[in-house]
């Protein structure tokens, strides 16, 4: 049995198509002798019905959204491809440069070939820094968060570590977008 999730004239990311559009019928499946439909599906105006799981609600609330749980970082290893004259080489240590990027290999980090060969320990341990970063904001986060509700059961080195990693979120959150970075 199935019930409407999303209703008429609501605004919803139709996932397959990658756009918005608004609902535009709400059309159930009935069976004789069956008081719930068996599926419903909706017409958004984008040539064809679509089933709740392919579309995404507009969220009412203007909550931020928190990059911890949303995305996934991870590391690939990809050639150039802006080497000039489509030279595709391995580096030094005879692997691709280092990409760290979210799983539809949308943006990143990039390693030029030249700077992986001059010091590639250092541009893998960057890499999985980078990549790992959002797990140790999640430990930092859990951490605080259990400092703050068990304080009076925490030994002091617990709650100096969790002071930290608030420390650390804190300037991870921190608004003012403007103010340099100091090196340290």
């Amino acid at each position: 049995m199935a019930k409407a999730v999303f209703h008429k004239g609501q605004r919803v990311f139709v996932k397959p198509v990658g756009t918005w559009a608004l609902i535009e019928t709400v059309m159930p499946q009935w069976v004789k002798g069956v008081e719930e439909p068996l599926k419903v599906t909706y017409e958004c105006g984008l040539g064809r019905d679509f089933q709740a799981h392919e579309l995404v609600a507009e969220e009412t609330e203007s909550k931020a959204t928190d990059l911890v749980e949303t995305e996934k970082w991870r590391i690939l290893r990809a050639p150039n491809r802006w080497r000039q004259g489509g030279d595709v080489r391995l580096g030094a240590t005879g692997t691709f440069p280092i990409v760290v990027t979210d799983e539809q290999d949308w943006g990143g980090w990039r390693v030029p070939t030249a700077e992986y060969d001059r010091d590639p320990g250092r541009i893998e341990l960057q890499a999985k820094v980078i990549a790992n970063a959002q797990k140790m904001m999640r430990v930092c986060r859990e951490l605080t968060h259990i400092a703050a509700d068990h304080a009076m059961e925490c030994p002091p080195a617990l709650l100096e570590l969790a002071a930290q990693a608030d420390a650390v979120l804190a300037s991870i959150y921190e608004a003012n977008d403007s103010a340099p970075i100091a090196a340290e």
